[in-house]
Order: structure tokens, then sequence, then C-alpha cells
């Protein structure tokens, strides 16, 4: 179950069916929930918890200090749910005091090779990172979004649920629930039909979404009042919702 060469802070936390490949390193303040497997050559540092069911494959390293200049030491934080499984050479890093101290990663994630997560990012359920996907500090990620691979992303952009891009995407400002994007710079392309309808959405709801979607791109109105009429729409439409309240807490701009 734990490799002889495998190194093991004592006081690290590790509950008792846990698995650790060779030559993997586990700090201190490391705590890992029931059922994760460890592979060989994985470092595991900092203030980190991991949740139950996780795959962690070799050469990942996690809860390493952040690439932030101002970061001095502090006690932060990385914490990793449930049934996540991550690939080879992934790196994620610590959050820092200025932004609440936490990296956050939810459950049922499908996180590929050389993902990386930078300090204070926030990632929720059921997304899917392809390979090289890459974060800056500050990124919030919703639920079942899909990121294409090489996407690149600047911080404190905003992604919402159930988006998708494609490879080599480029985001610098924020990128609304439900659209599809690509290109450098990202520009929106319609909405991610096919990803609705696998997520049990019925053809009137993603109609609704398609009218709220011309409404913000195709309309040629400004976007004060593109987001005045999707909240009118959600009234009828309550999956509407989950955009309006985007837009509405969006800061940088979305893409357009």
């Amino acid at each position: 179950m734990r490799h002889p060469t495998a190194i093991i802070h004592p006081g690290a936390k590790l509950a008792d069916d846990v698995e650790v490949g060779a030559y993997s390193i586990i700090g201190e303040h490391v705590e890992v929930g029931a059922g994760t497997v460890i592979g060989p050559h994985v470092v595991i540092g900092g203030h980190t918890r991991i949740g139950v069911n996780n795959h962690i494959f070799q050469f990942s390293s996690l809860g390493e200090i952040p690439q932030d200049k101002k970061y001095a030491g502090e006690p932060t934080r990385l914490e990793i749910g449930d049934n996540n499984i991550i690939r080879e050479f992934c790196t994620f890093n610590l959050g820092t005091e200025q932004d609440g101290g936490m990296t956050r990663v939810g459950n049922d994630n499908w996180i590929m090779a050389y993902v990386h997560l930078a300090h204070d990012c926030q990632v929720g359920n059921h997304t899917i990172f392809a390979n090289n996907a890459q974060l800056a500090g500050h990124v919030l990620v919703d639920d079942y979004a899909i990121l294409g691979g090489f996407t690149v992303v600047h911080q404190f952009v905003q992604i919402g649920a159930h988006v998708i891009t494609g490879m080599g995407t480029i985001l610098l400002q924020d990128l609304p629930p439900y659209v599809t994007a690509s290109g450098n710079p990202a520009a929106p392309h319609g909405i991610n039909s096919e990803g609705l309808k696998r997520r049990g959405l019925n053809s009137s709801a993603i109609m609704a979404i398609k009218r709220a979607y011309k409404s913000l791109y195709k309309s040629g109105l400004s976007l004060e009042a593109a987001k005045s009429l999707i909240e009118s729409q959600a009234e009828e439409h309550p999956e509407l919702n989950l955009l309006a309240e985007f837009l509405a807490r969006s800061e940088r701009g979305i893409i357009r």
C-alpha cells in the first residue's frame, strides 16, 4: 500500500487505506482521505487537505508555495475534494493572504496532464481540464466547465458553468455560462448545446439559452441593456438565472 521508498512525515494524516507510490514525498501538514491513490514520484506539501477516492498520478506537485513575490511563508492552504482524477505533472499551489489564503478544487473533476492551478484559484465540481490548461492566480471556474488543451486563463478571470473552450484559447476576460469560446484572444462561438443535452436540459431550456446568447452577442444591444433583457427572460426560464447572476458579478468584463 505504501512503498518503502516513499517519505511520509510522521505528522501527516493519511487514512489507513491510502496508497503511496515509490519515491513520493508527503509533508507534515498534509491530510489525505480514504480510498485515495498517490502514485510514484508525487510531492505533496504545505497545509494541504485531500478528500476521499482521489487518484493522483506520478510527478504531480501539490501544495507548493505560490508563485507570488508577496508570499512570505504564511500558512495558507490547498483543499482538494473527493473523486478527482489528477494526471501526470500537475501543479496546484497554495493560496495567499491577499485572497482568503485558499486554493480549492471541488469534487469529481477530471484534470489531465500538465495542468497548473495558481494560487487562490477556485475550481468547482465536474469540470474537465484538458492537457496543459493553465490558470493564473485568483481564477474562478464554475461547475461543469470544460477547458480545451492549452487553454490559458489570465488572473482574476471568472469562467461560468457549462462552458467549453477550444484548444489554444486565451481568456483575458470573463467567460459567461453556457458559452463556447476559442481563439487568441477568446471570442464567443455559440452555446455548448451538446454538453447541455448530455446534462439533461430539455429543448425548451436550450432554446431559452440560445435566445439569451443572441441577446448578449447578436442583438447589437449594449451590455447593460442585454443584462436587463436576460434578467427579464429569466423570469420565465429559471436556467437563465445562472447567466444573469454571472453577468451581475463580473468585474473584468466578458468576452464579446
